[in-house]
């Protein structure tokens, strides 16, 4: 691999935090390493999983937000394309030439359908979700301004509780209004049951997804005896990917976290009640972080705090270590417990984050590491791109 810009004229300190063949320990902090065989493990599994069991895999861009990802996650794991949740993050992996964009989310403001309707004249195929009627009519309307083709997905609630319709009798309904649409395919179901994803046992996931499955099977009845059959059934999470896999029903995975693996879905156990980062997925994401202070004998403090990871799923775990434990953080700094002594100011950290797809948003580079060296410095393409 090597880095996807030229970087040669930007401070390390500055503008970036490393350069390509610099040494790991060199790595200014705090910032996102990627542990690139890590990486591209996790990538490659999941290809090997979704080939086995007949299935497209479509990797989520949300929580990465890296066309450079995204690349490799085409590549080496077999991906047909990308999800995005919001009609900017699309544009950048669009106009970046991912060929195969779905935006797994509803796009109501004006503004937005007309630049989403724009996005087919890159040349690729753009995919969007409905859950109102009055939505089919206003992506007809700008499709045909702009000449081009969307195709559209009907949105099932199959438990998340938030966008998506809970009936087949509704899902039938918007079905139909987009077959009817001109400039608009019907093209299938969004049924992703987010609220199940990070369920700590196993049965408990399982639970949620046998209603959201049946729920998925009475819609593609009733669609299939309409002659409106569904070209994609599309859904399932890192958390999940194991039940729509085996439904019989869904076509496509939308997993994204497990290329990264961060603490709150590593707690994720399997049907053996083995922790899915140590039996599954690698933990290939990290916040690299630096002992600034060490004045009281037995608390360390380092130079990741809440600017550098987003702690809503809780705080992030050193990496490695069992003698240590980040234990609160403010703005600028995170608090460790030391109670051996046996860190000392300038020690090199690595944090598991709790929530990698917020904390990938608050940077703008990652630094990719192989065997103690910086292979590569990649972008996080669609930091920011919110609306």
């Amino acid at each position: 691999m090597t880095a996807s810009i030229p970087c040669d004229e930007l401070d390390v300190g500055f503008d970036v935090p490393a350069r390509p063949g610099m040494d790991e320990a060199d790595i200014q902090t705090p910032c996102l390493v990627l542990d690139l065989d890590a990486l591209e493990r996790n990538i490659r599994k999941m290809g090997e999983y979704c080939r086995a069991h007949g299935m497209q895999h479509r990797a989520h861009g949300k929580m990465h937000k890296s066309v450079d990802v995204a690349r490799l996650q085409e590549l080496l794991g077999g991906a047909v394309g990308i999800c995005c949740q919001k009609v900017s993050e699309a544009e950048v992996f669009a106009r970046a030439g991912i060929k195969d964009v779905l935006v797994s989310n509803q796009v109501r403001d004006p503004v937005k359908i007309d630049r989403l309707a724009r996005l087919p004249k890159t040349g690729g195929r753009i995919i969007v979700c409905v859950d109102d009627i009055d939505n089919v009519a206003e992506l007809a309307s700008a499709a045909e301004k702009h000449g081009t083709e969307l195709e559209v997905l009907v949105e099932i609630d199959c438990g998340a509780e938030r966008c998506g319709v809970s009936t087949t009798q509704d899902v039938l309904a918007l079905a139909r209004s987009i077959d009817a649409a001109p400039q608009l395919k019907f093209s299938g179901l969004q049924a992703y049951q987010g609220a199940a994803q990070h369920l700590r046992r196993h049965e408990d996931r399982k639970a949620k997804l046998d209603v959201a499955i049946s729920m998925v099977k009475d819609a593609v009845a009733a669609l299939k005896a309409e002659g409106l059959a569904p070209l994609l059934v599309t859904g399932g999470g890192t958390g999940t990917f194991e039940f729509e896999s085996n439904s019989g029903v869904y076509t496509e995975l939308q997993c994204g976290s497990y290329a990264f693996m961060d603490a709150d879905y590593g707690s994720v156990l399997d049907e053996n009640g083995q922790r899915i980062d140590r039996v599954q997925w690698e933990n290939a994401f990290f916040i690299l972080t630096q002992v600034m202070s060490h004045a009281k004998a037995d608390m360390a403090v380092c130079d990741a705090g809440l600017k550098a990871q987003s702690v809503d799923s809780g705080l992030p775990v050193i990496y490695g270590r069992d003698d240590v434990k980040y234990i609160k953080c403010s703005d600028e700094h995170g608090v460790i417990t030391d109670p051996k002594g046996a860190l000392k100011v300038g020690d090199k950290l690595r944090l598991v984050p709790g929530h990698c797809d917020p904390t990938a948003n608050l940077h703008d580079w990652y630094v990719g590491v192989r065997n103690g060296k910086v292979e590569t410095l990649w972008p996080v393409s669609a930091r920011g791109k919110l609306y």
